[in-house]
């Protein structure tokens, strides 16, 4: 149970970080690594799909104990969300593409949990 609470703490610090990162860079307007449209895009899905929520709440329920159940509603919740913004940068790689490394970081931890899931079931 400790080594799932520390990678849903792990997931909920990678979005606060993905989250503070996408702000930042877009309250930089003067940035050439980006297209200022195509990130505030991003920053509307995440608000969108309410990724803060989501690392608050994981956070918050696996900060003392495990709840199981709620870890994977807000895990696919985040999954869900992610996929889409995933599909976005891909379409517009040519102006995201430092985005890239953090979805797919995001994205590995986010299966971590589908992977256990289903091994439970399997088995």
């Amino acid at each position: 149970m400790k080594l799932e609470m520390q990678k849903a703490i792990m997931l909920a610090e990678n979005i606060n970080n993905f989250i503070k990162y996408v702000q930042k860079s877009n309250e930089n307007k003067n940035s050439f690594r980006f297209n200022p449209d195509k990130l505030l895009q991003v920053k509307l899905l995440i608000e969108e799909f309410k990724f803060q929520i989501i690392a608050d709440e994981l956070l918050r329920i696996n900060q003392y104990s495990w709840d199981g159940k709620y870890t994977h509603y807000l895990v696919n919740c985040f999954k869900k969300g992610i996929d889409i913004i995933d599909e976005y940068v891909r379409n517009n790689y040519e102006d995201l593409y430092l985005l890239t490394a953090r979805l797919y970081t995001l994205k590995d931890l986010g299966n971590i949990f589908s992977l256990k899931e289903t091994e439970t079931f399997s088995l």
